[in-house]
């Protein structure tokens, strides 16, 4: 069904865990699983910054922690400026080996924490930021995010009245702060995953890695299908698994070998329930104009 073209097996997942059992994120949860394998990619030293959002809960209640790695929590806004601090601090101890990871939210990077995360890339801080966007706030109520896609049901947005505008290109925004590397993963293809973590980890100054997280909470469906929809978002090229290096060599990591409709990713989802078959169509439409601008930029890093 799809081209594992990653480099390497999906086999030769590094066995450390640097996850104990035990953390409360809910059945199902793709940021827990990315994490998971975020850490496998990134090994040691590493420390994290985490703002108000899901993971603020995940590791457990004080003092008690599911993580191995140090973990500092952050105001809701301050990610980007917290992970800054944090490596001056290391460095000026002489400890500049430690690899400092932003990890939050889209509603803490696409909305309230966009300020500092654009100055910590508009700096070439030497930390990686990382997105796990679950599409809404999902830790305070299922409320509308800039990364819900359009025609969601959110709590904010409700069936009557879903999202009216398409889900913000964070992308394009990131690359347009010149950053010398981003990349998008998922949890549903862990080498892929695995493997950019671990290229992100040599790379000096400002990574960008955004994840696409299941909820079944907010997505409205069984827990046991949150890889499977995963997948689906990128055999459909809702979520096409891609790198830039230098914010001008764009390498397509995943290409599936059929693409699969986009009804097939929204049917398995009740916050499309409402999403009539020409609503449909339209976003089928509105993803395939979207990627065609991709394909011009694999095509052109491919022909150099």
């Amino acid at each position: 069904m799809y081209s594992l073209n990653q480099r390497f097996d999906n086999r030769d997942i590094p066995e450390e865990e640097y996850m104990t059992p035990g953390h409360v994120a809910c059945a199902g949860c793709g940021a827990a699983l990315s994490m998971r394998l975020a850490l496998k990619g990134l090994g040691m030293p590493t420390a994290l910054v985490i703002p108000a959002s899901c993971w603020t809960v995940i590791p457990g209640l004080w003092p008690m922690t599911s993580m191995k790695v140090p973990l500092f929590h952050t105001a809701f806004e301050a990610t980007g400026a917290t992970i800054s601090g944090l490596k001056a601090a290391y460095r000026k101890r002489g400890m500049d080996n430690i690899c400092v990871v932003g990890w939050a939210g889209d509603g803490g990077t696409f909305d309230i924490g966009i300020q500092a995360l654009s100055a910590a890339a508009e700096r070439n801080e030497d930390v990686i930021y990382v997105c796990y966007d679950n599409e809404a706030y999902m830790n305070t109520g299922i409320q509308r995010s800039g990364g819900t896609p359009i025609g969601a049901w959110t709590s904010t947005t409700p069936a009557k009245n879903p999202k009216a505008v398409p889900k913000k290109d964070i992308e394009e925004i990131m690359l347009a702060h010149r950053i010398p590397y981003l990349a998008t993963a998922t949890a549903a293809y862990p080498g892929d995953l695995i493997a950019k973590f671990k290229k992100a980890r040599t790379i000096k100054g400002m990574r960008f890695i955004h994840l696409l997280s299941a909820c079944p909470a907010g997505w409205k469906m069984p827990e046991n299908l949150s890889v499977e929809v995963m997948r689906l978002a990128v055999l459909s090229n809702i979520f096409p698994l891609y790198e830039v290096e230098n914010s001008e060599i764009y390498r397509q990591t995943i290409i599936p070998e059929e693409i699969v409709p986009v009804e097939r990713y929204v049917r398995l989802q009740g916050r499309f329930r409402h999403l009539s078959d020409h609503d449909i169509a339209r976003y089928q439409e509105m993803i395939d104009q979207r990627f065609e601008r991709l394909k011009e930029r694999f095509d052109k890093t491919a022909n150099a």
